[in-house]
């Protein structure tokens, strides 16, 4: 998610269990990949497949590459983020 998340930023996530609000549109999740790791990305639509999300630029990893984000995939939804100096 750069520019907008940088390298030593901290991130607090709401994990699934603790928040009861659904996800939505515009929201920014942590989430695993099989291949990439972990992951933070802004959801750009939730339909019956998954979760499709969007990078912060257009050449940004996101599901034009990874596909749908199964929703057990999804570690929490970032509530509050921290900007290192």
């Amino acid at each position: 998610m750069s520019p907008e998340f940088k390298e030593k930023d901290f991130a607090v996530i709401g994990t699934m269990s603790f928040f009861s609000r659904r996800l939505r549109a515009g929201d920014t999740i942590v989430f695993t990949h099989q291949h990439y790791g972990t992951l933070i990305k802004r959801i750009q639509r939730i339909d019956n497949e998954g979760v499709y999300v969007i990078g912060a630029h257009e050449n940004s990893l996101d599901s034009r590459r990874l596909g749908p984000i199964e929703p057990a995939k999804i570690q929490g939804r970032v509530i509050w983020h921290i900007r290192r100096s």
